[in-house]
């Protein structure tokens, strides 16, 4: 039993202090105790410093480190980094978690729910889902919040029993954040798969906003194929989308942030990894195992890898 359901505070730990790393903590760390791990010594500094905010409100207290053995007693583990880094920011967590504490991804792209399995081992409590919460930093520890709006998450088990759901729906709930239970939790993340896979890497190669898709036919034609190609590819898997139209799907989600870069953009105007191999390339595989071909999604795939090893200028 954690702290939290005894009615003391609970532990919380958060790999990653990204934008979004940094949105969850700051409304986790009102009732319970947040330690966030980050490779990045400077942001562990100046975290430890001056805590964490997000948007105008006051900064909140929580402890940076960059060492995971600091949080092998937490009595939850958040995982917010890059899917890439997925697999080494977990592996040192194995056999030092109470077998009981939940792990929670809400990552963006497939194949997280593996990583951790590989490294924690195939019967951890773990808790997945998708969140429309959007940020963006704007300091170290500080996150601003796309368009100012409180959004949604749907998480559901890929391990873990439905009252261990409950508990990470509860937490997260009484830290002011909405979150929905999903029995078969599948469905939402292909949608969400869907969605990133049509808008991300159409506006990181044109360096743009996602409203270049809506502004642009040429951009809005190649991600409407991307959402058409995608959905086969669910649809040849036997996943029920919870959508009838991918494409309205999509023009439902630029209209929720028009003039937001995403984290794809920002990461190849940085010359960073991106999460294409998650996000196209996931697509492009599970097309290849149920033979759907995807030549939209293979060709934004090798645009955007052959771009990320572009020579500055």
């Amino acid at each position: 039993m954690s702290s939290n359901d005894s009615g003391g505070r609970a532990r919380v730990a958060i790999l990653g202090a990204g934008a979004m790393g940094t949105l969850f903590a700051y409304s986790l760390a009102r009732d319970n105790d947040v330690t966030l791990v980050d490779v990045r010594g400077d942001v562990v500094d100046t975290i430890n410093e001056s805590g964490i905010s997000l948007d105008d409100g006051a900064p909140r207290k929580v402890i940076a480190t960059r060492d995971p053995s600091k949080i092998f007693a937490t009595d939850y583990l958040f995982v917010f980094v890059k899917a890439p880094n997925t697999l080494p920011a977990v592996r040192p967590f194995a056999g030092q978690l109470n077998p009981a504490t939940p792990i929670v991804s809400l990552q963006n792209g497939l194949g997280n729910e593996e990583a951790i399995k590989v490294a924690l081992g195939g019967t951890v409590p773990l808790v997945v889902g998708i969140t429309n919460e959007a940020a963006y930093a704007v300091g170290h520890g500080r996150s601003r919040r796309l368009g100012g709006a409180l959004g949604s998450t749907v998480v559901g088990s890929a391990g873990a029993t439905y009252p261990t759901v409950r508990q990470v729906q509860a937490i997260l709930q009484r830290g002011g954040l909405e979150c929905a239970i999903a029995y078969d939790i599948r469905p939402h993340l292909w949608g969400k798969l869907l969605a990133n896979a049509s808008i991300n890497p159409v506006a990181a190669l044109l360096d743009a906003k996602n409203s270049i898709i809506t502004d642009d036919p040429n951009a809005g034609e190649l991600a409407r194929e991307l959402a058409i190609e995608s959905a086969a590819v669910a649809k040849a898997l036997r996943v029920n989308l919870p959508f009838s139209n991918a494409w309205e799907y999509v023009r439902t989600v630029l209209a929720a942030s028009p003039d937001g870069r995403n984290s794809m953009t920002i990461d190849l105007e940085a010359r960073m990894r991106t999460e294409v191999d998650q996000i196209n390339g996931a697509i492009v595989a599970a097309g290849r195992r149920v033979g759907v071909p995807t030549p939209y999604n293979e060709a934004v795939l090798r645009l955007v890898k052959a771009k990320e090893r572009a020579p500055r200028e």
